[in-house]
């Protein structure tokens, strides 16, 4: 296996795709770093992973090919996991790169795929959560962006209650 760096290690999660096709793949593969007890810490953000966000620790079992397949999350992180679908000049580069510089502003962190013209946020627990999700809902109802909830929080939640 390769790796970003060398304490990263692949680790895959199955998928479930609805009946529209959605997510476009069954499984998703992350880079964390392996703490060396049948755990590993995930390391970036999923594109299409549910109730995952970066820096949870996630118990693996490797199958006889030594793939490390996720289980259950020994730990949450804090972090939320946001996903956009940008529309605004049909998702392009430019349009993308706006989008995570303008929630990089907010303290979250994150990257763009070509593919489907989506942008992955991470949201760290220190992150200024009441503006990401006002930003979130007005670029949505200018017509920036869709976006979904991958992975939240309580504190996250708590927003929807105030």
């Amino acid at each position: 296996m390769t790796s970003a760096r060398d304490d990263c290690v692949k680790v895959y999660f199955r998928l479930e795709v609805d009946e529209d096709g959605w997510p476009p793949a069954s499984v998703e593969s992350l880079w964390a770093v392996d703490l060396g007890d049948g755990s590993v810490r995930v390391d970036n953000t999923p594109w299409f992973v549910r109730g995952v966000a970066s820096g949870d620790i996630i118990r693996v079992e490797a199958d006889d090919e030594g793939i490390r397949w996720a289980g259950e999350t020994v730990q949450a992180s804090g972090h939320c996991t946001i996903r956009l679908i940008v529309l605004r000049d049909g998702g392009s580069e430019v349009a993308r790169r706006t989008v995570l510089e303008r929630f990089h502003r907010l303290g979250t962190t994150g990257e763009g795929i070509e593919r489907f013209g989506m942008v992955a946020l991470d949201v760290p627990p220190e992150a200024d959560l009441p503006q990401v999700k006002e930003l979130l809902e007005r670029g949505e109802s200018e017509g920036a962006w869709e976006w979904e909830e991958g992975c939240v929080t309580a504190a996250w939640r708590a927003l929807e209650a105030a």
